[in-house]
């Protein structure tokens, strides 16, 4: 199926509108994935499309915190590994499983991390003491994770802030930082697969990596200029909006 320029160029928009809210917090595909349906492409490519538009805005992000300073690649190498790792396996065991039961605990999560986030005033406002260590956490949750966003993927930008303010003492600037980063790692496992199934839609992906590279680097400078507060915002906003999704309109 052919698709015309007015498409290409309305799904553009829509993904610097996605690397924006994903750079913040997570979710873009709540609008990516629904606008390319909308558009006509069928359901595996749409999901396949996406993932190539969502490499390119947590690559632009991630590139943009590490010239700040925000991360050390140095200090997480077996936990990218790891959960690159996790997220092949989830897609394999996708072709396998059926994720839709993850429907109904995914939405519960969430509404608790946006509650925690509402009611946790001080949340991520510093860097605090870690309750595990690097290791251990790329040993357990980053895979974890990985493979979650593999086999279903809504909310992992969250689940990855969360989890690194909790157990890593992670401000939340650097929490969400880091958590691109691995979500990148996790995204750019599930394109490989993608690719190697076929499943892509070429013009329209490069136009949504384009897309999401703008809007990623500028939600990444929007971090790092107006902080937590901003973050704290976009978080609760997304997880909301995702449990919505799954809950009312899956």
């Amino acid at each position: 199926m052919d698709y015309s320029l007015t498409i290409i160029v309305l799904l553009f928009t829509i993904a610097v509108l996605a690397g924006c809210i994903d750079a913040l917090a997570g979710g873009g595909g709540l609008i990516t994935i629904p606008t390319l349906l909308l558009c006509g492409v069928p359901p595996v490519a749409a999901i396949a499309t996406n993932k190539l538009g969502g490499v390119g805005g947590s690559l632009a992000a991630t590139v943009h915190f590490i010239r700040c300073g925000e991360l050390e690649l140095h200090k997480v190498k077996l936990t990218i590994v790891t959960s690159f790792i996790g997220a092949i396996l989830g897609g394999v065991l996708l072709t396998w499983l059926d994720s839709r039961f993850l429907a109904t605990v995914v939405p519960v999560l969430l509404i608790g991390f946006a509650l925690y986030f509402l009611f946790s005033p001080n949340l991520g406002e510093l860097d605090a003491k870690p309750w595990t260590s690097s290791f251990v956490y790329a040993l357990t949750l980053a895979p974890l994770i990985g493979f979650y966003d593999g086999f279903f993927g809504p909310g992992t930008g969250a689940f990855l802030a969360i989890s690194l303010v909790l157990l890593r003492g992670f401000n939340l600037v650097k929490a969400t930082a880091y958590a691109k980063l691995l979500n990148f790692c996790s995204n750019l496992a599930a394109l490989s697969y993608f690719i190697i199934d076929g499943s892509l839609i070429w013009p329209i992906g490069i136009a949504m990596f384009i897309g999401q590279v703008i809007g990623g680097s500028l939600g990444a400078r929007w971090v790092l200029r107006s902080g937590r507060r901003l973050i704290k915002i976009a978080m609760v906003l997304v997880t909301t909006a995702i449990s919505s999704k799954l809950m009312f309109f899956s």
